[in-house]
């Protein structure tokens, strides 16, 4: 059924309660098919790494390739981060707290949620985080 939603071009809206049982469906369907893309994509980064890992007899093809396999690397380092966020997500939902901001308690705006399904604040807890961290950043 959740993933249905997304399929038949469900969004979630201000006109209906926050957090209604459709709208959580549709965050968790949106939740678990990000997760299982980047599940995917990580499956075939691998098996490609592994596939080049044949040795490179002219010196710039090494380079190149050891190049590729950091940045693929660090790619997937982001990756695994990002799914710790949206198993973070998909726990919030289970237990009530997803879609409010942690600093305030305020539902986070729906535009925000649906840009961006791992928020945790609010736009403007976000903003304020922001500028505290720019102002010790400077320091």
């Amino acid at each position: 059924m959740d993933a249905k939603l997304i399929e038949e071009g469900y969004r979630p809206s201000e006109d209906e309660p926050f957090m209604n049982p459709k709208q959580v469906a549709y965050f968790r369907a949106k939740l678990v098919a990000w997760r299982e893309d980047i599940l995917r994509d990580s499956r075939e980064t691998l098996e490609s790494l592994q596939e080049e890992s044949v040795a490179h007899a002219d010196m710039a093809d090494r380079a190149s390739s050891e190049s590729d396999r950091t940045l693929e690397l660090r790619t997937r380092d982001r990756q695994r981060k990002l799914i710790s966020k949206i198993d973070a997500a998909l726990r919030r939902i289970e237990d009530g707290t997803y879609g409010y901001c942690e600093e305030t308690g305020e539902p986070i705006g729906l535009a925000r949620l649906d840009a961006r399904p791992v928020a945790t604040l609010s736009l403007e807890a976000q903003e304020k985080h922001e500028r505290r961290e720019k102002v010790y950043r400077d320091d």
